[in-house]
């Protein structure tokens, strides 16, 4: 009874089709050779860091799209995974078979507990208590003087796996993190077109309604916040290898807005839209601060009327010229 119940559950963001999506992993696929091609290696470490973002703004868009928990504190479960990597380093324990699951423990955990207490709260009560808690890992960060502190703590090297130095291999490490982002894609694609994530859309649309069908949302929010939270942990783990130096800044909230940003340019509860939100974002940075110092001044009103006037994001805007293009 329940199956059908939940089958009658909102529909509305229906998942895009699948050739979206293997455009951007056959352009991220094919950046390597681009990159070779072109003398640039330049372009591996940045795609290696577009896509790191890209994991976590995917995680952060199950919450915010799907389940309409806008989480301002998303950042702190980045900067836990990175953290695990460098205070096990700290110790001698470099192996990814170790610090991964570490990683993902760890922001899984806070998550849990966080999670228990924001999910009490709705709306703008729900973001100030995730901003909460996201500043309060920020300071604690802040306050490990054996680790660093406010200036950061730098690691020697990059996790072996199983005793192989295969993150230490920039082309590798770059199939690695695309490997991470297509795995991290398909487990929410999947996830969002379950049973559990129609119950999870339709408690963002009527609650009250799901609750009476027999689902506990809190649960079922609950459950969603954490996994979200253990995805943001291993976008950490990869970004700790990536730049090998863990910061408190990857906690703050600002980055936490600017995750926010990448998925709402992107084009909110889409998932690809998340992947190219956090390029575009990425990106256009890089390019801008390339131009001018003071490229935030050009960047900030650009996203500000991207989001006004392009309903959907970048993709909702693609979509919209497709259509005129079509009757055209």
């Amino acid at each position: 009874m329940r199956a059908s119940l939940a089958a009658s559950l909102p529909r509305r963001h229906a998942l895009p089709p699948a050739t979206l999506p293997a455009g951007i992993f056959l352009i991220l696929a094919f950046l390597p050779l681009l990159a070779s091609l072109v003398g640039g290696s330049y372009l591996v470490s940045l795609g290696s860091r577009v896509m790191i973002f890209a994991i976590a703004a995917v995680s952060l868009d199950v919450l915010v799209g799907y389940g309409a928990l806008i989480s301002f504190g998303h950042a702190a479960f980045v900067g836990l995974g990175a953290y695990a990597v460098g205070i096990l380093s700290v110790y001698g324990i470099t192996d990814a078979l170790v610090s991964l699951p570490a990683a993902l423990a760890v922001s899984a955990a806070y998550a849990f507990l966080t999670g228990l207490v924001c999910l009490r709260t709705k709306g703008v009560y729900f973001i100030m208590i995730t901003l909460a808690f996201g500043q309060m890992a920020f300071f604690t960060a802040s306050s490990l003087a054996p680790f660093g502190g406010d200036d950061g703590l730098t690691i020697a090297a990059r996790n072996t796996v199983a005793g192989f130095a295969l993150l230490r291999n920039e082309g590798a490490f770059y199939y690695v993190v695309l490997f991470c982002l297509l795995a991290t894609y398909l487990f929410c694609r999947a996830l969002v077109g379950s049973r559990f994530g129609r119950v999870v859309r339709g408690a963002k649309e009527n609650p009250v309604r799901v609750a009476t069908l027999g689902f506990d949302v809190y649960r079922f929010q609950l459950a969603t916040y954490v996994i979200a939270g253990a995805l943001a942990g291993l976008a950490g783990f990869l970004l700790a290898n990536a730049t090998e130096f863990v910061s408190p800044a990857y906690m703050s909230w600002q980055r936490s807005g600017e995750l926010i940003v990448m998925v709402l340019l992107g084009g909110l509860g889409t998932l690809d839209g998340a992947i190219i939100g956090a390029a575009a974002y990425l990106l256009t940075e890089e390019w801008l601060s390339g131009v001018t110092e003071h490229w935030k001044v050009i960047f900030g009103p650009v996203l500000v009327l991207i989001v006004l006037f392009a309903r959907g994001g970048l993709l909702g805007l693609a979509n919209a010229l497709m259509r005129r293009l079509g009757r055209g």
